[in-house]
């Protein structure tokens, strides 16, 4: 197989990384104000309701924060609103996976591939072979709770606790009522874990991996939080604020790789074209982007779009990337240095 070749070639050979710097800190403040002045005024999308308790947040919020991994913090407008992370847990705890199983693993269980279809689609179970798919959409995402270690559903809960506590730099929390509500609505979901099972692609009791699944989608964290946890995956998996080494440089590599590609679901190709960012979004409102070896941003507003990314975030997070130079994809001739 080809990722058995390359991984063979890596062994023996230095890694090349991807290095950069953010603009100085003056610039860096600047943008970001001016990112939350001009889009403050954007009154498009709307507020997830779904699942009722996330109805009622406020459409005005809108944060943003960028942190360097050099440790370096920025923010701007409702940076300090907590919500729930729902699906900005996503890649986070696939990186806590590949990191305990290997990526080869991983890759097997889970798959990696993008759909092309909604987070929640039953249909990109049947139509795919590899039933899962990616862990950024519900069907991977519930069979990668269900490969968490641990010999019960509460020794794994507290895999994934601990892991994104680390990756947040902080003890996390699950907010009950946001959790209440979504046990009372998460009957697709079962569904979903049910159907894997009978493809054989859950791994463990499928309501005890949706039960976990649900709880990571309830923890409270701020735009803050979210862009130190980006941060984390742009330093190589070490947390820019505590010094913790949460996941290997090499785990970040591979979760961002499928970021990229599946990160803001059906319009993950029109994202990277506009945007060039491995990213998540969350039906909260919340959006996090990597920018590797540079720094990670997050953004929080939750008025969505069709496919559940939020408008404004989608449009702060273009502006950022242009104009502090994190797309992954720019360039300029060699003879203009």
């Amino acid at each position: 197989m080809l990722h058995h070749d390359l991984a063979a070639d890596e062994a023996d050979h230095t890694p090349v990384v991807s290095t950069g710097h953010l603009p100085e800190p003056h610039v860096v403040a600047a943008l970001l104000a001016e990112a939350h002045e001009r889009y403050s005024a954007v009154h498009v999308g709307t507020v997830a309701d779904y699942i009722p308790a996330l109805a009622e947040a406020d459409p005005s919020w809108f944060g943003l924060s960028v942190v360097s991994v050099g440790g370096a913090r920025f923010a701007a407008g409702d940076s300090g609103v907590p919500f729930s992370i729902q699906s900005v847990s996503k890649p986070f705890v696939f990186a806590l996976i590949v990191e305990s199983l290997g990526y080869d693993e991983a890759r097997l269980l889970l798959g990696v591939d993008s759909t092309g279809l909604p987070f929640n689609s039953v249909m990109a179970i049947e139509l795919n072979d590899e039933r899962t798919m990616n862990p950024m959409v519900n069907a991977g995402a519930i069979a990668a709770t269900s490969v968490v270690p641990g010999d019960s559903v509460d020794e794994k809960w507290e895999f994934i606790l601990d892991g994104l506590s680390k990756f947040a730099g902080r003890r996390l929390e699950i907010d009950e009522r946001v959790l209440a509500s979504e046990l009372e609505t998460n009957q697709r979901n079962q569904g979903i874990a049910r159907l894997l099972e009978s493809y054989g692609r859950v791994y463990s009791d499928p309501l005890e991996a949706t039960l976990n699944y649900t709880k990571q989608c309830t923890l409270i964290v701020t735009v803050n939080d979210l862009a130190v946890m980006g941060a984390t995956l742009a330093d190589g998996g070490i947390n820019p604020i505590t010094g913790v080494q949460v996941v290997s440089a090499d785990v970040c590599k591979r979760v961002l790789s499928v970021m990229a590609t599946a990160g803001l679901y059906e319009h993950s190709g029109a994202w990277l074209y506009e945007i060039g960012l491995p990213a998540k979004s969350g039906v909260s409102g919340a959006i996090v982007a990597i920018a590797p070896g540079k720094g990670g941003m997050a953004t929080f507003s939750p008025p969505l779009d069709e496919a559940g990314n939020s408008v404004r975030g989608q449009l702060a997070t273009k502006f950022l990337s242009d104009l502090l130079g994190l797309n992954m994809f720019a360039s300029r001739g060699a003879r203009n240095d």
